[in-house]
């Protein structure tokens, strides 16, 4: 019988190890082996070209720190037995596995109102099935139902293992130095009260250094401007593919992935059907460039240009302000849109508003509760003498319109 406990060499932990078969025979599953081809961090590497880590390590990686949590958690006397500590690592395991190409960016271009989360619950339940019932703890934790909460706030709060995680793995492979966190000594510091998640009130400071690298890995990393610029123009290619197959115009695509270019599918529909779940777990990353690629060519000109500027990094041009952009400014990127010759139509494809929104922590639902030593538990919020503890709990928005400044329509349409 072959060996399912395994060691792999991870680049951020060093050795993690797949500590039973059933986690083993979870990897090595087709539903988690899509992640391989799905990035962690959409288009980040247009800004960071080391950022090429994907969906597959973060959950290893996830699942690792959930192995060494729960063993804390035991080192303190805290009774939990080794079927928790499974289902805990096999639900963080899992809880990415739901997301689509390109992650967050195109959940409202392929699915309508459909969040990866619901998605990876149906793919949990599907996997329970399949595995004879023995997800069922893991998804009651996943879902928060178990009656010991605080192994859904190891899975899914303000300090769970996916944050401990991505926040390690993408300093590391952006090479972004502040955001830089003691996940180690965070997790060291775990402790529970009344079954509820606790961190010793020696841990205060690397919280506080926690909550300070979120906050900057946001601006830094995961909302800088060149990001956002080619997020936008990734979902404008999807909106205008979209528009052409649902008006009958040839698309080329995979069948799976055309699917979703024509179907306009509600969660109810999703559901219902298991062949779009089936159907969900068949793309990723690659199709959508395959696409791109394909449809630089497309006759239809608003779509190649977009796709053969988004492949050459000729990326829109942005802006950004702490407060609403005046309507005149706006009307005035229209204006040299029109000129250069694009319709209304058009242009809504080559002019893109939004706000970007940043807090570091939200002292509301599961909060970050601080254990002293006489048993007294304090909010971090609370708990703090840091100065800016305040500005960490403000959403902070930044509103952007992004637009092709650059763009020659004219040779566009003489082509």
């Amino acid at each position: 019988m072959a060996n399912k406990k395994k060691i792999l060499n991870d680049p951020v932990y060093g050795f993690i190890s797949i500590q039973s078969p059933l986690l083993f025979d979870l990897v090595e599953h087709p539903h988690f082996q899509r992640l391989r081809r799905i990035k962690q961090l959409g288009l980040s590497e247009y800004v960071y070209p080391g950022a090429l880590h994907t969906r597959f390590h973060h959950a290893l990686g996830a699942m690792h720190l959930m192995g060494q949590a729960t063993s804390t958690l035991c080192s303190k006397g805290n009774q939990l037995s080794e079927a928790e500590c499974e289902a805990a690592q096999i639900a963080i395991l899992l809880h990415d596995v739901g997301h689509g190409p390109f992650s967050h960016v195109l959940e409202c271009c392929i699915l309508e109102d459909i969040h990866h989360e619901e998605i990876s619950l149906m793919l949990m339940h599907d996997l329970n099935r399949q595995f004879g019932g023995a997800l069922t703890l893991a998804i009651e934790m996943f879902e928060g139902t178990y009656h010991r909460p605080f192994f859904h706030q190891l899975i899914s709060s303000q300090l769970d293992m996916d944050r401990m995680d991505y926040l390690n793995r993408d300093c590391f492979y952006t090479g972004v130095a502040e955001g830089a966190i003691g996940a180690e000594r965070i997790i060291k510091m775990l402790d529970l009260a009344d079954d509820q998640l606790v961190v010793e009130d020696k841990g205060i400071l690397s919280v506080e250094n926690f909550l300070n690298a979120r906050r900057l890995m946001y601006w830094q990393v995961y909302l800088h401007k060149t990001s956002i610029c080619c997020e936008s123009m990734l979902v404008q290619i999807l909106r205008r593919a979209r528009f052409l197959a649902r008006n009958g115009e040839q698309i080329d695509a995979l069948p799976d992935f055309l699917m979703f270019l024509r179907e306009s599918i509600s969660i109810d529909e999703f559901r219902a059907n298991p062949d779009y779940l089936q159907a969900f777990t068949r793309i990723d990353d690659y199709d959508v460039w395959a696409c791109v690629k394909a449809w630089a060519t497309h006759p239809d000109p608003v779509l190649s240009i977009l796709c053969q500027m988004l492949l050459d990094r000729k990326l829109f041009k942005i802006i950004l302000s702490t407060e609403p952009f005046q309507p005149v400014l706006v009307e005035e990127m229209t204006q040299q849109l029109r000129r250069k010759g694009l319709s209304d139509d058009e242009l809504s494809y080559f002019l893109v508003e939004g706000q970007a929104t940043n807090a570091a922590y939200l002292p509301t639902g599961d909060s970050i509760r601080i254990k002293f030593k006489n048993g007294l538990v304090r909010d971090i919020a609370d708990a703090s003498d840091l100065a800016n503890i305040g500005a960490l709990s403000t959403i902070v928005r930044r509103h952007y319109v992004c637009w092709a400044r650059e763009l020659d329509w004219a040779v566009v349409k003489r082509v």
